[in-house]
């Protein structure tokens, strides 16, 4: 078939920008050589889409909290020492260098003692500038430290809660019938179930030690409602023009959902991420603040309820900083996935890709918002 025909207005299908696109610059690239070919493939899918990404002020802080969240959890705990060595003053405050800290402790950074008479006016210490718990460990360092199992928890939680809605609400809705009817029966099955009380139980009965295997449970329940939004998505794309081209011209199924019908549904594929991701950071959270999920690995749950228990910061509002770093640790990340979602739908809108990759040399001023 022709590209005229495939064009045509007069009964013939019509494709999509983004695939027309698409085909135009394949054809272009036949006169290219590898080098042009491998510069214009590297503008228009890497460099194209991340000048989308960085002109959304949403995306920019999306990309720095993720960054230092993913630094936090990967390379951080290598630089940072254990919590359990160099211990701190009990209930430390935070940034708190006063007398008394430097003749107990001695060898703390600080910036100054000032004296007056009898007055005497403590300044800031950086030794430990988030203070220290009701054991001496500096909240700091057990921030740093139980990273790493929080980015375990939201990855391994994102993946399995989006992969299943995808896998299922996709396919069952291109393929309609018999495949359709028993994707959606199992989906409903799972819906049905009460989400927490099964997390509770199956924590119970078979205690996830590992971070990864918390994030696994935890997604257990997270994926039916969007396995039947994308359904409804895909029943509304698979009668799209484009997408009967495909077909007319013979492309294997796996084809047309890569290629036609997922692209479509990224920025919402994305946004539930995010979703995911928060949904298990919260549950994992709770359960370790009340106890249902073992004490095995660091968490800030684990830091909350330790906080509570032993810190009384409901009580004592002077060890309240005990609470509040590790809440603040939680409402950054999930701020972050949720403005970083938000800005993606940008990058995934072909007029807009297209735009930016035409001026791939342009300043930045040039570029529309």
């Amino acid at each position: 078939m022709s590209h005229t025909d495939e064009t045509s207005t007069d009964g013939g299908a019509q494709l999509s920008d983004d695939q027309l696109f698409g085909q135009l610059a394949e054809a272009d690239s036949v006169h290219l050589s590898k080098w042009e070919r491998f510069d214009r493939t590297l503008d228009a899918y890497v460099l194209a889409p991340g000048r989308v990404a960085w002109n959304d002020w949403r995306t920019r802080f999306g990309i720095v909290v993720i960054a230092l969240f993913a630094f936090t959890g990967t390379v951080a705990p290598q630089l940072v020492k254990s919590p359990a060595t160099n211990q701190a003053p009990v209930n430390h405050p935070p940034f708190y260098g006063g007398l008394s800290a430097i003749t107990e402790q001695g060898g703390w950074i600080d910036v100054t003692q000032a004296s007056f008479g009898y007055i005497s006016i403590p300044w800031l210490s950086f030794q430990y500038p988030l203070g220290a718990d009701n054991y001496g460990s500096p909240i700091g360092r057990q921030l740093v430290h139980a990273t790493p199992d929080m980015l375990e928890l939201v990855i391994a939680g994102a993946i399995v809660s989006v992969g299943f809605a995808v896998l299922i609400g996709v396919t069952a809705g291109y393929k309609g019938g018999k495949v359709d009817s028993v994707l959606m029966s199992v989906t409903d099955i799972v819906m049905t179930m009460p989400g927490l009380p099964l997390v509770i139980v199956i924590a119970a009965i078979y205690p996830p030690r590992q971070a990864w295997l918390v994030g696994v449970v935890l997604a257990i329940d997270a994926w039916p409602g969007l396995a039947r939004a994308l359904r409804s998505q895909v029943l509304t794309l698979r009668e799209e023009s484009y997408v009967e081209a495909s077909r007319t011209m013979g492309l294997p199924s796996r084809t047309i959902l890569s290629r036609d019908i997922t692209p479509q549904l990224m920025p919402y594929i994305l946004i539930n991420a995010a979703q995911a991701g928060r949904k298990v950071i919260f549950e994992s959270v709770a359960l370790y603040f009340l106890g249902v999920l073992p004490f095995t690995t660091a968490n800030w749950g684990i830091m909350m309820d330790t906080a509570y228990t032993d810190g009384y910061a409901l009580v004592n509002l002077s060890n309240f900083y005990q609470l509040l770093w590790p809440m603040t640790a939680i409402i950054v990340i999930s701020f972050g996935f949720i403005l970083f979602s938000q800005g993606m739908d940008r990058v995934f809108n072909p007029r807009i890709r297209a735009r930016h990759a035409k001026k791939a040399g342009a300043d930045e001023e040039e570029i529309p918002n």
